[in-house]
């Protein structure tokens, strides 16, 4: 198992001490982060923190990113890159293999994949049209390049995305784009799965860190939290520390509801 990325060193710029986001209080705090496991689980409530730090290792990997522009020209990443400019990444082995997810982009790269297929059906039938009454071979070969693209897609992601719920599409997408050997930074995976999904991506996580895969994954899911011998940075505590999984607010909280749901809701 590989640990690619080895650790972050961080610095405020002088002139960005007071604005977002190093005006956030983790920033003002950390100085080094090291990644000690295969699976980093950042954990702590909204606004922390989390989802920025992940943004800003996109930001400086350069990682291609789901359902949105390249890091370099996405504009919702502006507010980071002051964070960014004042990262340090230092490396076991360097690598630009993998992605960046934010749940909520998902969505639109579903219907990106959609547009996409829906315009090379839209080709197709346009042919069929302009050809009629010339023979089959010459409709075919007029057909061909977006009826491979068709296929393309199809092989790529298992049939038509869009004809999936969303936490099929979403474990589709993580099949088809988990390569070995990549670096890859989950934000809030678990908002279109259900807990039976999120054991099923666990499975696909377990299975890639034996391939030289590094997941970097920010969760409020005690099941993801769960993944074996991951390393859980609570992000609650400025700078983020090390805890176990009992520890954890998040785990400590659902089994107390769990345990009686009714009486839980009527202390509320």
């Amino acid at each position: 198992m590989t640990i690619h990325l080895r650790d972050i060193k961080f610095t405020i710029p002088a002139n960005q001490a007071l604005e977002f986001p190093y005006n956030l209080k983790v920033f003002r705090q950390l100085k080094e982060m090291c990644f000690t496991s295969p699976v980093t689980i950042f954990i702590g409530e909204n606004g922390t923190g989390k989802s920025t730090l992940l943004e800003g290792i996109a930001i400086t990997v350069q990682l291609a990113t789901i359902g949105r522009q390249e890091t370099s020209r996405d504009v919702s990443l502006d507010a980071v890159r002051p964070l960014a400019d004042g990262m340090k990444l230092r490396w076991n082995k360097v690598t630009h293999s993998g992605f960046f997810l934010r749940a909520e982009d998902f969505f639109g790269f579903v219907t990106h994949v959609r547009e996409m297929r829906q315009s090379m059906k839209d080709e197709i039938d346009r042919i069929e049209r302009e050809y009629e009454g010339r023979s089959d071979y010459a409709k075919a070969l007029a057909k061909g390049p977006a009826a491979e693209s068709i296929h393309a897609l199809d092989q790529r992601y298992s049939g038509d995305l869009g004809m999936q719920s969303h936490g099929e599409s979403f474990l589709t997408l993580f099949q088809s784009r988990f390569v070995p050997g990549g670096l890859y930074l989950l934000d809030e995976p678990e908002a279109a799965l259900s807990p039976l999904s999120q054991l099923g991506l666990i499975t696909l996580i377990k299975k890639m860190i034996l391939e030289d895969a590094q997941f970097i994954i920010a969760t409020h899911s005690p099941i993801l939290m769960a993944i074996p011998e991951a390393q859980l940075l609570n992000f609650d505590a400025s700078p983020p520390e090390s805890m176990d999984y009992n520890e954890l607010d998040h785990v400590q909280l659902y089994r107390s509801f769990l345990e009686d749901p009714r009486a839980f809701i009527d202390r509320l």
